[in-house]
């Protein structure tokens, strides 16, 4: 698969299932992904605009599946997530409609690369 890096350093936050999502996450044309389940409202977004009493994770650097992905598409992931678990990176894995991104700690980012170009794929 094509990849490309995004740039942003990312975080990955946890606030209560009731919480609304922040104003701080409003940044227009800046990566953002929030889930809500009953149990908490994750928030994945610009490192440097979760506010430091919020419970997060990161930095994180994220990779984007460049081709669009047709929703009945088999495998993606795990092509993926496979070699960066042969290489025990631990990973978050964020689908929108059209694609996949794959967040991975910073400071993994070299050896996710390496491993990645080793099963095939290819960045952009």
């Amino acid at each position: 698969m094509r990849l490309t890096w995004i740039e942003t350093r990312l975080g990955v936050c946890r606030l209560p299932a009731d919480a609304p999502l922040p104003e701080w996450t409003a940044r227009p044309a800046a990566f953002c992904s929030a889930t809500r389940s009953p149990e908490e409202l994750s928030v994945v977004c610009e490192a440097a605009l979760i506010p430091e009493e919020v419970q997060s994770s990161g930095p994180w650097t994220a990779f984007k599946v460049e081709d669009v992905l047709p929703l009945n598409m088999v495998g993606v992931l795990a092509a993926l997530l496979g070699p960066l678990a042969d290489a025990q990176i631990s990973v978050f894995a964020v689908s929108t409609f059209a694609t996949d991104y794959v967040l991975v700690r910073a400071e993994d980012r070299v050896a996710a690369t390496h491993a990645l170009k080793g099963a095939g794929h290819e960045f952009a």
